[in-house]
């Protein structure tokens, strides 16, 4: 089968097509004809040797996928050939720029009938990080501020969504360009603010009557972090998932007592280890996508060939929405 691996870390061009043999399933395990996969920045962390956890090589990345099963394993029960599914492979065993990967078969599940493969691939992993970080770890209450940060990206389209139907008063979406802004407002964004230009957070306390936001959605790093926690409301959360400038954040916590704020660390593979909220909680957000209640953003869809290039445009930030490679 073709697949994409990396021997070593650095840029886009480290990612090669291989040939190798096709996986077979142990006792737990099915084998899935992939269909559609997920592009995240995790992804390219992975590449450049900086993800949170280590990366061992060579490396074949790819965490989230939506395809068929075709084999099982000798233990799986309840899961049968044919069905099609969408799942979230793990960070310890990505695997998922190929034609066909191995997942465990208690993390798959099946598709509605409404929601397409190239749709489903959406949500495990950025579907689930703004499920989580609003609900789980923002502890979002109704009428409550919220700042979506990269508002025009995978996990932002959504999260504006799910803000809203999570009862959020106001929800500030910001991005880099009008056109990512527009897109914010058009998702259901009260407010809007282009966080590259200087001043951005005066606006946003500007806007809140000089309280802030009682939750903000980080993931950029460097003085995105530093001028967020100026717009952070007494008893706010700021849930740190993502540092996609790539500048690492250093901070004094007492600084976070004068208003009993608070930051939180989100990394969604922890998840997986609570296969019954993690399961919920996707079947949740595939009903919202099957009642058409939130919509699902794409940004392309690229031949398994050209993950290099889409990797160039995710991390050139030249795309919106949801970045899709098909085998």
């Amino acid at each position: 089968m073709k697949a994409i691996q990396f021997t070593q870390y650095g840029g886009p061009d480290v990612l090669q097509v291989i040939d190798i043999a096709r996986p077979v399933p142990k006792k737990k395990d099915v084998l899935i004809k992939v269909a559609a996969i997920g592009v995240n920045y995790a992804d390219a962390a992975r590449r450049e040797g900086a993800y949170v956890v280590e990366t061992p090589l060579p490396f074949i990345p790819g965490s989230e996928v939506a395809g068929e099963v075709v084999e099982v394993g000798e233990d799986v029960k309840g899961i049968q050939v044919g069905t099609k599914v969408v799942t979230l492979l793990g960070s310890n065993r990505a695997t998922g720029y190929a034609e066909y990967t191995l997942a465990d078969s208690r993390g798959l599940i099946p598709l509605p009938e409404n929601v397409d493969l190239t749709q489903a691939v959406a949500l495990p992993l950025q579907g689930l990080t703004a499920y989580h970080i609003l609900k789980t770890m923002g502890r979002l209450e109704k009428g409550e501020t919220v700042i979506v940060h990269a508002a025009a990206g995978g996990v932002g389209t959504l999260a504006v969504q799910l803000a809203k139907m999570f009862g959020a008063g106001k929800v500030i979406a910001t991005a880099s360009s009008k056109e990512k802004l527009e897109l914010a407002k058009n998702l259901g964004a009260d407010e809007t603010i282009n966080y590259t230009e200087t001043g951005w957070e005066k606006q946003i306390l500007e806007v809140t009557e000089g309280k802030g936001a009682d939750i903000i959605l980080e993931m950029v790093g460097g003085h995105i972090f530093y001028e967020s926690l100026q717009c952070l409301a007494p008893f706010g959360r700021l849930v740190f998932y993502g540092m996609a400038s790539g500048k690492p954040v250093k901070f004094n916590p007492a600084r976070l007592m004068e208003k009993n704020q608070s930051v939180l660390g989100f990394f969604l593979p922890q998840m997986m280890a609570k296969p019954t909220l993690y399961q919920q909680s996707l079947h949740e957000l595939l009903n919202y996508v099957n009642s058409g209640q939130l919509k699902l953003m794409l940004g392309g869809t690229f031949s398994l060939d050209e993950a290099a290039d889409v990797h160039r445009l995710l991390q050139g930030r030249k795309t919106t929405g949801k970045l899709v490679l098909v085998p």
